[in-house]
């Protein structure tokens, strides 16, 4: 199976980023949720990293279904990075948004309503402390569409958005993240036993080296062989990939006048 491998210099690269961004933007600091998994440990330790630990703030969102060992995870890791931290329960928010829909939900709605709450609760922050939120979606997640759109896929930057799952395993080893952090079977804690290769029906070796070739622009009987697997699963990561595009994109605008935003209005941080 051909993987991803990650870039030398990577993690120096992202400090960079973050650090110009906060200093372009010229806000206080940065927020983050911070779930114990790894991601957000990574995202967590780049961000103090790069701008220091007293302009970094996590926040530890749980609810009443959230596993209890991730907020236990959660502050053991931000008392070993010396970030301050807030834990802000979002079960009373959840359970107010049920009872004024007051009909069925489903699982996966729910679930997206967490998301939704705890994206709320990052840029109440954010807003009133000057802070950036820092999302912590990593590439394989983004391609595949496995985010909350307007929820966790809400942010000012995405630090690890252009690295590979198992990119970031590899980021994480060499960073020195604790090792039962890296081995943590990846998961949002949405509810009783949810994790992420289980919802999207793969691993995420198989899904990487399958992007990897999307990437690549390779044909899928190629990619099918480079992650050994079928071309009929190619087809289905592909099909995810193309399904998904809408939340990776600004919304669609009708174009009328001479630049429209999100289409020709062309803006980068030398506007700001």
């Amino acid at each position: 199976m051909i993987l991803p491998k990650l870039k030398d210099g990577t993690e120096q690269v992202i400090e960079k980023f973050l650090a110009e961004k906060l200093r372009k933007i010229g806000a206080k600091g940065f927020v983050l949720g911070v779930s114990g998994g790894l991601d957000s440990s990574v995202c967590l330790r780049l961000c103090a990293k790069a701008v220091g630990k007293d302009r970094v703030l996590a926040l530890l969102m749980p609810e009443k279904d959230s596993p209890r060992d991730d907020l236990k995870d959660s502050k053991l890791l931000c008392k070993l990075e010396g970030v301050k931290f807030k834990v802000v329960d979002i079960t009373g928010p959840i359970d107010a948004y049920k009872k004024a829909i007051n009909g069925k939900i489903d699982k996966k709605s729910l679930a997206n309503i967490k998301a939704r709450c705890r994206m709320a609760v990052l840029y109440h922050i954010a807003n009133s402390e000057r802070r950036l939120v820092v999302g912590t979606s990593n590439k394989s997640e983004m391609l595949f569409g496995y985010f909350t759109k307007f929820g966790d896929g809400a942010a000012d930057l995405e630090p690890i958005g252009d690295i590979y799952k198992t990119e970031v395993r590899e980021l994480a080893k060499k960073m020195g993240i604790p090792a039962p952090v890296i081995k943590k079977a990846p998961s949002a804690g949405l509810w009783k036993g949810q994790t992420d290769e289980g919802e999207m029906g793969i691993t995420y070796e198989r899904l990487d080296a399958i992007l990897l070739g999307i990437e690549l622009g390779l044909g899928e009987k190629k990619i099918a062989e480079r992650a050994e697997t079928s071309v009929k699963e190619v087809s289905r990561i592909a099909r995810m990939v193309r399904l998904t595009s809408h939340k990776r994109k600004f919304p669609p605008v009708a174009k009328i006048g001479f630049r429209t935003p999100g289409l020709d209005w062309r803006e980068g941080d030398e506007d700001i």
